[in-house]
């Protein structure tokens, strides 16, 4: 389990960017895999769920993640939902206690997010194509709506596909730059020619700039490379492998 400093220094929150260790899956899921989207046996899946929701110090039906699907959707969590009722979407925010709010993730950006005065979290599923969507900017808002100041957030970015993993190909950068000529700078070229390597975790710290957010922490890790503590959707491809688990990050309003 991984925290950072800067959500570290809120008293009355509890965040965690889970490791893929202390579970109970085997296989290709050893061994806390948290999505109930992957061929893993649900029985194990909600097991580890349970096992995570221990160390966030909620019941296991108070950790709530989305349907996620690469969207710019965010949602207020008024209440906890169970996994089949659970919104299409990829960002929440709330103001309640004792909701952790869950994001799942292999390769892609999980971001953490905090306002101390306000008592207002968010967290985000920030993969390239909901970034670009704009889901930072929507999790921002949605905690703006709940009493947040963009300039109070603090926001942290999770273990993610590192810029030495991501290569991409020769079509990917130009949507991106007709958008915004500055993100040309998150490509650097790749050792195949005409390919590209994206900066996924300097894209998102960008976005959350843009948002108002001063206070951002990004995690080192390399999800790809780091194949003994994290999941990785492009690792799982590159050796044709049949599935991939999935890991956990989580944020809750304490008391």
């Amino acid at each position: 389990m991984i925290t950072l400093g800067a959500l570290n220094d809120i008293t009355h929150i509890r965040h965690a960017f889970f490791t893929r260790t202390g579970g109970v899956s085997t296989g290709l899921y050893d061994s806390l895999n948290c999505g109930l989207g992957s061929n893993d046996s649900p029985a194990a899946v909600h097991e580890n769920r349970a096992r995570a929701a221990a160390r966030m110090e909620v019941p296991p039906g108070h950790l709530v993640t989305c349907h996620q699907i690469h969207s710019p959707t965010c949602v207020v969590v008024e209440e906890p939902w169970t996994p089949d009722t659970a919104p299409r979407a990829d960002a929440m925010a709330t103001r309640n206690p004792g909701i952790a709010l869950g994001i799942l993730t292999a390769d892609c950006a999980p971001v953490l997010f905090a306002d101390s005065k306000a008592r207002v979290i968010g967290a985000a599923h920030a993969g390239w194509k909901g970034a670009k969507a704009g889901v930072v900017e929507a999790t921002v808002a949605r905690m703006v709506e709940l009493g947040a100041k963009p300039g109070r957030i603090v926001a942290c970015i999770g273990p993610c596909i590192a810029q030495r993993s991501y290569e991409v190909g020769p079509e990917f950068p130009a949507p991106f730059e007709e958008e915004d000529e500055r993100n040309r700078d998150y490509f650097a070229p790749s050792r195949k020619p005409g390919h590209f390597l994206f900066d996924l975790a300097a894209f998102v710290t960008r976005r959350l700039g843009d948002s108002g957010v001063t206070v951002i922490q990004r995690c080192p890790n390399d999800t790809v490379a780091e194949e003994d503590r994290f999941f990785s959707y492009r690792r799982s491809c590159l050796r044709g492998e049949a599935d991939y688990g999935r890991g956990l990050s989580a944020i809750v309003l304490q008391g």
